[in-house]
């Protein structure tokens, strides 16, 4: 039966029956995922201290990694798919505490363009046009090639001033939501095709 009309509590096999489909079912998988739990934002605001941007960024990053997970069948539910999601969070959270620990000596470091790609939050949408402007046009387009179609759609219509809500309707995404963390997700990739050519 079709997610849009199941009318009983979604249970975590539904969800990751729903991830491991391909297509717009796995889209559905993720927006499922995503939306079940997004109230541990609230405890990362609460309890850890860390703003709205801060909270949503480690959340979605979790998703993230929750997702690739269940596709490469790493999850083996041994916990239920709550208690497995919320520990990959925690973990997150922590990191980004002992991160921020280590980093309030070096707040005005100049910054690399692909240490610019580390700020994920909505606060560093000029980023494209930033490595643009610092005569990286070639190499980032080959970059956005490299990332895949989706990412490059995604990537170009955010750095033209698009939202997520305007994407999601261009690019038949279901909600705002999804597209932010699909975006997120893209300029990790973006990011770590920067660092790989830094060392090459």
């Amino acid at each position: 039966m079709p997610f849009n009309q199941l009318t009983h509590r979604i249970t975590d096999q539904d969800i990751i029956d729903s991830l491991l489909k391909e297509g717009n079912d796995g889209k559905t998988g993720e927006e499922l995922l995503f939306r079940q739990y997004i109230y541990f934002t609230d405890q990362a605001v609460n309890k850890y201290r860390f703003n709205d941007d801060e909270a949503f960024n480690i959340y979605a990053d979790s998703i993230l990694v929750a997702i690739d997970m269940i596709r490469k069948r790493s999850f083996e539910g041994r916990s239920s798919l709550k208690t497995w999601l919320h520990q990959i969070f925690h973990n997150k959270c922590v990191d980004l505490l002992r991160k921020k620990t280590s980093n309030k000596n070096s707040v005005h470091r100049v910054s690399s363009i692909p240490d610019r790609l580390l700020q994920m939050a909505d606060t560093a949408k000029t980023i494209i046009q930033e490595m643009i402007d610092k005569t990286d046009k070639d190499l980032l387009l080959q970059k956005l090639q490299e990332v895949g179609e989706n990412c490059r759609k995604i990537l170009m219509q955010w750095a033209d001033g698009f939202s997520d809500k305007e994407i999601a309707a261009s690019l038949a995404y279901k909600t705002a939501d999804v597209v932010k963390t699909t975006r997120l997700r893209c300029l990790e990739k973006l990011k770590q095709l920067y660092k790989a050519n830094k060392t090459n």
